[in-house]
């Protein structure tokens, strides 16, 4: 027995045939594909049908600034770094340099981020910094606002600072090793360099000059 043939699909249904596949994948694109590869749900449908949660998880938006922390800041200068090299003689030796202080200038919310290395001690207790910062004066008069951030005794440190006050901010360094020591201080962030010969930068110390580097202390 033999089948009959049946005859082929009309224009029209195979046009609605294509109609309905294409509905279909864009409705699959824009619930599914876009939500997952991409994060974004243009049309809502992914929301809608449910489809999206398959793939992201649910979103829950914070402000980063409601705490006591402000974590977000904005500046109005350039973010810059600089690289400074103080040679240090050793205690004891006269009319040599063995202390020194050195300063930046920064406004209040300014960030600072660092590491500086004593070059030439074995011994961490040879070498002596006070990192610290004030304001400004006017007159005599005027109290001058302190802050201590770290004394100790080491031969390197890294970290940051955000400013608490328009002021300068920066190390008091001592050698009290037998030999000379380099202080290689690497800065970067928000902040001006001092002129030296200026207060907070009395040693007339040049940032990003060769003089030290490379020389053996």
């Amino acid at each position: 027995m033999t089948s009959t043939p049946r005859p082929p699909a009309s224009p029209l249904r195979l046009m609605t045939a294509v109609l309905v596949a294409a509905s279909l994948a864009a409705i699959v694109l824009l619930a599914a594909i876009i939500p997952a590869e991409f994060g974004r749900d243009p049309s809502g449908l992914g929301k809608m049908t449910g489809l999206a949660r398959l793939w992201s998880p649910e979103q829950v938006s914070i402000n980063p600034d409601a705490g006591e922390v402000k974590r977000t800041h904005h500046y109005d200068i350039p973010f810059r770094s600089d690289i400074i090299e103080i040679k240090l003689d050793p205690m004891g030796v006269r009319g040599a340099r063995y202390e020194i202080e050195y300063k930046v200038r920064m406004r209040k919310d300014a960030t600072l981020v660092f590491d500086w290395d004593a070059i030439g001690t074995e011994v961490s207790e040879d070498f002596y910094f006070d990192f610290h910062g004030h304001t400004l004066t006017g007159s005599p008069d005027e109290k001058m606002i302190v802050a201590t951030y770290r004394k100790d005794s080491a031969q390197r440190a890294a970290g940051s600072l955000i400013a608490p006050f328009d002021g300068i901010h920066g190390w008091y360094f001592q050698n009290s090793a037998a030999d000379k020591v380099i202080v290689r201080i690497r800065v970067s962030g928000f902040y001006e360099l001092i002129p030296p010969g200026e207060l907070g930068n009395e040693g007339g110390v040049l940032a990003n000059a060769p003089s030290a580097a490379g020389e053996k202390p």
